[in-house]
């Protein structure tokens, strides 16, 4: 079993779109949406959920009215503004709370008290190009970066039960505890970046990453005629860094339709960047998953 993560520094470089590209190029594997805060795989693979389960891990802070003697000594202390008061009445406001439990330790009548809570929802779905895991977060939720590992997971059974080859996961942007969760223990990366200095400032963090974690990484640079000169600046770092740069894909207004339609842009559209998608997603094939 193959593993493939799709990664970028920064959100708009066109991840899940390559990803959902590359879901249907390859006809038959497992999907895994590892971008668990804000999921949007599914908008372009329109999957069938046939499971759901609830993910149980927020830590959250109540207040007991009835051992609360309205001393407010924690909405005084609190930093985050997070203990809010209405008349008489005072409570935790989830959205402020960084969950540090100063609140709990300062009460001398131990009205503060701890509670689990739905963080969100993970899904099983069927779609036409294999079954797919994804999860949605709570607004305001935190440990995204342990849901991420029971999509993971999730995924991993169902390819083993299943006797698939390859699974492609969409992973969340940036460089934190969701992403290292999605990288952990795959076969490869795939960095989506583009030739901006934005794009290039994050995929040079991203890059670091993938090097410290001594995974095989691939780029691709998306709009990479925008600015031809920061395309060149991302390929030299490839070369300069061990890195396997599998091509370029040009700007095309396809893209944006084909997402407006909600449908991959390897089946919305057959021009010269459906092409360059092809090309790099044989390249993969060939040089990775065939050996």
């Amino acid at each position: 079993m193959k593993k493939i993560t799709i990664i970028n520094g920064k959100g708009g470089t066109g991840k899940t779109s390559l990803t959902a590209a590359f879901a249907v190029l390859n006809k038959s594997s497992v999907i895994a949406d590892c971008d668990v805060d804000a999921p949007d795989l599914h908008l372009l693979l329109k999957p069938e959920i046939i499971q759901t389960e609830d993910f149980i891990m927020g830590l959250n802070y109540r207040i007991d009215l009835d051992k609360c003697v309205r001393c407010f000594q924690c909405k005084h202390l609190c930093r985050f503004d997070a203990i809010k008061t209405e008349d008489t009445r005072i409570y935790v406001d989830d959205l402020n709370c960084e969950k540090c439990g100063f609140c709990a330790s300062i009460c001398v009548v131990k009205a503060v008290y701890t509670i689990k809570e739905k963080s969100g929802e993970s899904y099983i779905a069927n779609t036409e190009y294999g079954k797919m895991v994804y999860a949605r977060l709570n607004p305001g939720a935190e440990n995204s970066g342990k849901l991420v590992t029971i999509v993971r997971n999730k995924a991993e059974e169902i390819a083993k039960k299943e006797n698939q080859e390859l699974i492609i996961i969409d992973g969340p942007p940036g460089k934190g505890c969701p992403v290292i969760a999605s990288i952990s223990n795959v076969d490869a990366v795939t960095i989506v970046t583009e030739p901006t200095v934005s794009g290039v400032s994050d995929f040079n963090g991203v890059a670091e990453l993938t090097k410290q974690f001594k995974i095989k990484t691939f780029v691709i640079v998306n709009k990479a005629d925008i600015n031809k000169e920061k395309t060149n600046e991302i390929i030299k770092y490839c070369f300069e860094n061990n890195f396997e740069y599998l091509g370029s894909i040009n700007f095309d207004k396809s893209f944006v339709n084909a997402i407006n339609n909600a449908m991959p842009i390897v089946k919305f559209a057959d021009n010269e960047v459906t092409n360059q998608i092809k090309d790099i997603w044989k390249k993969v094939s060939n040089e990775f998953f065939a050996q």
